[in-house]
């Protein structure tokens, strides 16, 4: 039986999380894709698997739009430096609040004032103070590991009651290609996986951060949690 024992906060894994932030706060604009397969836990223990997919057009400091899909809604946000829209295409609704600021702050507040949540919204906090790295409780290299036929590095972390795995690409352009996290407040661990697809020569045109509302589509109220 092996022994639960604390890894230690290895200084090599952190500077790999510090290059790899650093490196993503250059990419100026971008598309970036995800595959996430997540866990939902019954209360008898029993584990079912969802799957959503998400695209992010980016362009730093403040333009982004992200198409989000899942089984259970399909939505699209559009930000242009100026207002940030959620948009329901199937029922028609969209919500627009005011806003200006860059992608870090935009994804925190939308977070905070109305429970909406950017997929890999990690990738606009690393490389900033926003995602701080002396809160690890741990931090070991587990080694390399392949992915599609690329060398990746494998790293994992442990912060409060998570833990999460994250595999780099190898080389001079460290971007994260997958990423795991075990939620260890639930003692029958869900996970969920990040498959990760970069474009940094992306074709789209800087009209896609413009939201123009669809024929027929109605304006609601984006309810802040302050109001609740």
């Amino acid at each position: 039986i092996l022994q639960a024992t604390a890894h230690a906060v290895d200084p090599a894994a952190v500077q790999a999380l510090k290059e790899m932030g650093a490196y993503l706060q250059t990419l100026k604009r971008f598309t970036v894709s995800t595959e996430l397969t997540g866990e939902r836990v019954l209360a008898d223990g029993q584990k079912l698997q969802h799957s959503a997919s998400a695209t992010l057009d980016v362009e730093r400091p403040d333009k982004l739009r992200a198409n989000m899909t899942s089984a259970r809604s399909a939505r699209v946000l559009y930000y242009d430096g100026k207002a940030v829209t959620l948009l329901t295409p199937a029922q028609k609704y969209y919500s627009t609040v005011p806003f200006s600021g860059n992608l870090t702050e935009l994804v925190n507040k939308l977070e905070e004032n109305y429970a909406v949540e950017i997929p890999l919204s990690d990738l606009f906090l690393w490389g900033t103070p926003a995602a701080p790295v002396d809160t690890l409780d741990s931090a070991m290299n587990a080694g390399q590991d392949v992915i599609d036929g690329e060398l990746y590095d494998h790293f994992a972390f442990r912060q409060g009651n998570v833990d999460w795995q994250i595999w780099i690409a190898a080389g001079a352009r460290p971007l994260p290609r997958k990423l795991v996290i075990t939620n260890r407040a639930d003692e029958a661990r869900p996970q969920s996986v990040s498959l990760i697809e970069w474009n940094l020569s992306p074709g789209f045109k800087d009209s896609v951060f413009n939201f123009i509302p669809p024929k027929g589509s109605t304006a609601v109220k984006l309810h802040s949690l302050a109001n609740k």
